[in-house]
């Protein structure tokens, strides 16, 4: 399971400006809804990791998150300056 490789897949396939939430990554790696929601602090752990490194940006609301701030809440997953262009 690489919950990175899929973040940036599905933010790929969307428009630059769009936007994913944590659980669009976490159901697609599993069908029954207990399974998704035990996901759901693995996601948040590597989109913070992603965001560290330029790869995304996490957004709440208006406002950008840093990395470190990302433990709850709702929150949603953009390319970030160094997301990978096709």
């Amino acid at each position: 399971m690489d919950i990175a490789a899929l973040i940036t897949d599905l933010l790929s396939r969307r428009s630059s400006e769009a936007s994913i939430c944590p659980s669009d990554v976490a159901r697609a790696l599993a069908d029954d809804e207990t399974t998704w929601r035990a996901l759901m602090p693995s996601v948040r752990e590597v989109a913070a990791e992603l965001a560290r490194h330029g790869v995304i940006i996490v957004t709440q609301g208006k406002s950008t998150l840093d990395p470190a701030d990302i433990g709850h809440g709702p929150i949603r997953l953009r390319r970030g300056k160094r997301f990978p262009h096709s």
